[in-house]
């Protein structure tokens, strides 16, 4: 089969793992659920660190499946050929089943049998150890089993270091704790000429792959690496970097993946996308941040452009490429434009379809705010940079009279050799209110991978929450999105109205007389039709598998029969006494009739 298409590979890789035993499971939602360590699920294995901690997945301990990523961390170097915003990750996992040996084989056929990628073309890295970690040793055994398969010596290359910092052919764990082990990165050599016979990492020309991370130890609060209960396998590798070297392009931008994208920024400005370098990094930087931009909107969870959270980063992609837009002689309006060539790449996605309408809305919203004050902002600039410093209160001033984030003000700083006080700005800015800058930094310090006793309490909550809406306030109401970490629970749900103090106060009542009435939660696996069909909840636009788990709380002495079940990947409490006491702190409008509630658990 030749693979031409981004269709064509995902189906070539699904298919090869369903092959040998992975069941298929679901891209998860751009914006995490239950996560509030990332601003975006950032890999694939995000959404399953419950399962690698050991908690039971439904559908066994082989899995597979295709996510949607964003990433943030390499804004700057947006522009180059290969990154991007957003990409979409093929991912594989053995959950305490295969390790080493089978999973490197598995990696190797599929690249050299399924992909055609010659042996030639090959290269890998194995973790050379850590001098400040000698009780994790070298990895010689990963080594062997690549010389085994018929890569030579020479293409395969220790790289040592890299364990507190995450990196260097060692991986996580995901937060400050949690499951993480050594990685084996495979590389394909990107020119037409034929590879150095000696792998060299630091070269450009060999390209990464793929990566099989190797889920060997778990880290603690104190840092202490220890061998995990359970060994996990995470493969992932990227969907558009694999498309252009399977068809001999070493620039990812040349794919069909983004062809159509390019074509429509080159009709509408004039400019071809090779006729200038300058050009040429415009015209990538427009496609990407945009794209990134239609996913994000298009997420179920409805998020707009805003100075805070995901809001921020999405704002400061669209006006990114709004400045750059500019550059090359775009008109107004033209990021609904180019958004609408996105659509047609992604019909798999049925997300973005049906949320198509907001997300023109909120581009041609967020252009107009935007352009009504970019030239008199430049303009500014200009003023402000003849001193060769631009100081915390300008910088500011850029931000809330003109719209400039502090990374665009820091870009057009570096392009005229002018400093940016950053540590006055981030002052000045602290008085305005919190920023969330990166998608890589997240707001709190844990995440799906705590699972302490007050989390657990607070995910059953959630679930009593939801119910006691839907009981106190109105059968129609939907659960729209969640947070949760050890402090407090967020949940949003559709109702078009503030809650009066007397509903608050009865969905309190309500949720505290079956905490105290003892009600044992019920864990079940059953296939997600039937337990949509006996009445479970599940959050409004996330993606479950086939078959799910389901938590069900009864109360044999509610006469009306009340009950709540909710599809969910825990974790939970046993019974509900374990909770303690449900206090609502706030209720507000989270956007166009989406309203918040956040609560607390006491002891």
């Amino acid at each position: 089969m030749q693979i031409k298409t981004r269709q064509d590979l995902i189906n070539a890789y699904v298919s090869y793992f369903k092959k040998h035993k992975h069941k298929h499971i679901p891209s998860a939602p751009i914006i995490p659920e239950n996560d509030p360590t990332v601003l975006f699920n950032t890999a694939g294995m995000q959404p399953i660190v419950p399962y690698l901690l050991g908690q039971k997945h439904p559908l066994g301990k082989r899995l597979v499946n295709v996510q949607k990523c964003i990433r943030t961390v390499d804004l700057d170097n947006i522009g180059d050929t290969y990154h991007h915003t957003f990409f979409e990750m093929l991912g594989n996992w053995s959950l305490g089943d295969y390790w080493k040996s089978e999973a490197i084989k598995l990696t190797f056929e599929f690249h050299t049998q399924s992909l055609k990628i010659p042996i030639e073309k090959y290269a890998v890295s194995c973790f050379g150890g850590d001098p400040d970690y000698p009780q994790i040793p070298k990895d010689e055994e990963s080594a062997k089993i690549w010389a085994e398969l018929g890569i030579s010596k020479d293409r395969i290359t220790f790289i040592p270091g890299g364990v507190k910092d995450a990196e260097d052919n060692w991986w996580g764990p995901a937060g400050e704790t949690g499951p993480c082990g050594s990685s084996t990165e495979q590389f394909y050599w990107k020119p037409n000429s034929p590879a150095p016979a000696k792998f060299d990492p630091s070269n450009d020309n060999w390209v990464e792959i793929g990566n099989d991370v190797l889920m060997e130890y778990e880290k603690s609060k104190s840092g202490e690496f220890t061998k995990a209960k359970q060994q996990n396998i995470d493969f992932g590798g990227g969907v558009e970097r694999t498309l252009a070297i399977l068809n001999g392009f070493d620039d990812n931008y040349l794919t069909e993946s983004w062809k159509p994208i390019i074509k429509k920024i080159e009709s509408l400005s004039s400019k071809k996308y090779n006729s200038s370098p300058e050009t040429t990094k415009a015209i990538r930087i427009i496609a990407d941040h945009i794209r990134a931009a239609v996913f994000i909107l298009g997420d179920e969870r409805s998020i707009a452009p805003s100075n805070i959270g995901q809001g921020y980063i999405l704002r400061r992609l669209i006006r990114r490429a709004i400045r750059y837009g500019k550059m090359i002689g775009l008109s107004s309006s033209f990021t609904s434009q180019v958004a609408q060539s996105v659509l047609p790449i992604y019909p798999d996605y049925q997300e973005l379809s049906k949320n198509k309408k907001f997300i023109m809305d909120q581009l041609n919203l967020e252009e107009s705010r935007f352009s009504e004050t970019l030239e008199k902002g430049l303009a500014q600039f200009k003023k402000l940079s003849s001193d060769k410093i631009i100081t915390g209160k300008e910088a500011f001033l850029l931000f809330q009279s003109f719209g400039f984030p502090i990374e665009m003000t820091q870009e057009l700083a570096l392009e005229k050799g002018v400093k940016v006080d950053l540590v006055s700005y981030n002052k000045e800015f602290k008085k305005h209110q919190d920023l969330s800058r990166t998608s890589s930094a997240g707001q709190f310090k844990s995440g799906l991978a705590d699972s302490s006793s007050n989390t657990r309490r607070l995910h059953t909550a959630t679930h009593l929450l939801n119910e006691a809406l839907r009981s106190v306030i109105s059968p129609d109401i939907k659960q729209k999105g969640s947070n949760i970490n050890p402090e407090r629970l967020r949940f949003d749900f559709n109702f078009s109205r503030k809650l009066t103090p007397e509903e608050i106060e009865k969905i309190e009542s309500f949720i505290n007389d079956k905490i105290q009435a003892s009600l044992t939660v019920e864990r079940s696996e059953l296939p997600l039709k039937a337990a949509l069909k006996s009445g479970a909840q599940a959050e409004f636009g996330a993606k479950s598998p086939e078959l799910v788990s389901l938590y069900t709380i009864h109360d044999p002495s509610d006469k009306r029969g009340w009950s709540s079940k909710e599809i969910c990947t825990g974790p939970h409490v046993e019974n509900t006494k374990e909770i303690g006491h449900f206090k609502i702190v706030k209720e507000s409008s989270s956007a166009a009739g989406i309203r918040r509630i956040k609560a607390i658990v006491e002891d």
